[in-house]
């Protein structure tokens, strides 16, 4: 047996002690286990269908992932000439994943069909033509071709979905599926925070901000689960406020962190933009006060130091003068004096927490290069141009004060000029000024519109403008009705390039729990909360808050004298203060 092995082994033409050794080692010299989780989800409805199909409301059923020789619960599509049969399902919610189709017996020959797939995060995006309203295959393969065994099954790659689009494109054939399912891929972590209110919609505002950003938490913190499926650092600040608020300690977190280092030596800067590295600054101080972990922090002090003195370095009179793609968000980007303004306080915001992290490992002279530059930049007031964006900014740096702020800029036109990304910071910005049900009703109009349009995760971009005489995203959209997905979008993401599901729109679920809840890290290392909740108009909310120890619980409720009665309660060794 030995010699049989030893001559096979040769004809291989391998090296007998290079396979002996690849068989010690399990076959593989490294193995990386994912973190990632498969679950198969089926159709919740078929929205549409052309041509010759039968029984296509049987995707709906709970299959067994198997094709079967009794050949049962088929559906069938059948095409003649050039009429082309097609389905378009719904999968009930967006998700990120693949698809997996199993096929039946059809009658012989049972050579391979061919289909066309199209993923959609709108029922528009999976109706349109490649090229057609922006739609593309830009990050993830979304319109493809696909062959089909005779009784197997088939799986695409993945991408960011809830609608798909089946045809049939071999002419004079039929087609015989089992099953569509697909293939959700996700972290399968618990969601440690909650939030319940007497106001639904803010309720379920929560828990889409909360869902948008699992989604995203694929092996990486993307920004979006269709577009881009990459860290952007900016992104990366609310997206990661949301994972403390919601999950916790994950990995994810300083995977991204280390992986926009790593990949970003200096002097350049994160993904080309000054204020994105700015944020990493300030994710990492964030992400120490929620954590503690020392050991981490001190693994940053090289590069937290160079940065620091490069942001110092584009300091001049006062005046921050960076250099690379100078952005806040999208739609303040043509905004120069806002970007400036904007730019001037994300300045001083990265170095005062750059300062604190510097003192925090022991670098006394990086720190007080910071407070040096600080006090320099401060003695500067930009012009916020009526920015919501600048304003916000200003105010949350000290440079405009609050109130000011919210009269003369945040309270304009209500939600009107909000956006998906800095709108967390002008809600922020609107606490600051002791504006909680202001703000309630901005969350309530602004993020619960999407909801309205059916969005189920929260997008890259909306802005309150697109609501006049615009269709759902989970229907064709019926004459006289505007497509929203196919209409609007500008920049990086005109029509259905749109990202439908974007980590950085999260906001508002941070913002419910630490402000209605009233649940604010008061102490480095995640151990020391205040309660503070401001209901407005809620009669009562409650929910919890994740920490290393265990959750902490609360529940605030008024009395007939509109009197907040509050619980807490809080795991051994958490303190909170009074």
């Amino acid at each position: 047996m030995r010699k049989v092995l030893f001559y096979l082994i040769l004809w291989s033409g391998l090296c007998p002690l290079c396979v002996s050794g690849f068989a010690q080692q399990g076959g593989t010299s490294q193995k990386i286990k994912s973190p990632i989780t498969r679950e198969y989800i089926y159709p919740t409805r078929v929205v549409w269908q052309k041509g010759e199909v039968a029984h296509a409301e049987q995707l709906s059923e709970k299959g067994i992932g198997q094709a079967s020789l009794n050949n049962s619960n088929i559906v069938i599509l059948k095409s003649k000439n050039s009429d082309t049969a097609s389905i378009l399902l719904d999968f009930g919610k967006e998700l990120h994943g693949a698809l997996e189709i199993i096929t039946g017996m059809w009658p012989a020959p049972n050579r391979a069909r061919t289909i066309r797939v199209r993923f959609g995060e709108s029922v528009s995006e999976a109706m349109a033509e490649l090229g057609e309203h922006g739609s593309t295959n830009d990050h993830a393969m979304r319109d493809f071709n696909l062959m089909l065994p005779w009784l197997g099954k088939a799986q695409t790659g993945e991408s960011g979905f809830r609608f798909v689009r089946i045809d049939l494109l071999d002419k004079d054939a039929v087609l015989q599926l089992k099953e569509v399912r697909a293939i959700s891929t996700y972290r399968d972590i618990p969601y440690l925070g909650s939030f319940k209110s007497s106001d639904e919609r803010l309720n379920k505002i929560w828990e889409t901000g909360a869902y948008t950003v699992h989604l995203n938490m694929q092996d990486y913190l993307w920004d979006g689960i269709k577009r881009d499926r990459l860290v952007w650092v900016g992104d990366l600040h609310p997206e990661v406020s949301t994972v403390n608020t919601v999950f916790g300690y994950n990995e994810v977190v300083p995977k991204s962190l280390d992986l926009a280092r790593n990949t970003t030596p200096l002097p350049g800067w994160m993904s080309g933009i000054s204020t994105y590295s700015m944020w990493w600054i300030i994710l990492h101080y964030d992400w120490y006060m929620q954590h503690g972990n020392l050991s981490y922090l001190k693994e940053q002090k090289d590069y937290l130091q160079g940065l620091l003195k490069q942001i110092v370095s584009k300091v001049h009179d006062g005046k921050e003068k960076m250099d690379g793609h100078r952005f806040l968000d999208w739609p303040s980007s043509k905004d120069t004096v806002a970007i400036h303004a904007g730019l001037q306080a994300m300045t001083i915001w990265s170095l005062e927490k750059g300062a604190e992290l510097s003192l925090i490992i022991g670098d006394d002279e990086t720190a007080a290069l910071c407070k040096e530059t600080v006090s320099r930049l401060r003695s500067v007031i930009p012009s916020h141009n009526n920015s919501k964006q600048a304003a916000a900014l200003l105010a949350l740096t000290g440079i405009l004060d609050p109130q000011t702020a919210y009269n003369d800029v945040l309270s304009a036109g209500g939600a009107k000029n909000f956006s998906t990304f800095y709108g967390y910071y002008m809600l922020e910005a609107m606490a600051k000024a002791g504006k909680y049900q202001e703000a309630l009703e901005i969350i309530s109009t602004y993020w619960g519109a999407m909801l309205d349009l059916g969005a189920t995760t929260f997008w890259e971009d909306f802005n309150m403008d697109w609501l006049q005489n615009a269709g759902r995203i989970d229907e064709i959209t019926p004459p006289g009705k505007v497509d929203i997905h196919a209409a609007y979008g500008d920049y990086c993401y005109v029509g259905h390039r749109h990202s439908f599901c974007h980590g950085w729109a999260s906001g508002p679920t941070v913002w419910l729990s630490q402000h209605v809840l009233g649940i604010q890290l008061a102490g480095p290392g995640g151990k020391t909360f205040r309660v503070k909740p401001n209901l407005g108009n809620l009669s009562f909310a409650e929910g919890t808050y994740p920490t290393s120890l265990g959750p902490i619980y609360v529940k605030h409720t008024k009395n007939n004298k509109g009197k907040v009665i509050s619980i807490v309660k809080a795991p051994k060794g958490i303190r909170i203060l009074k």
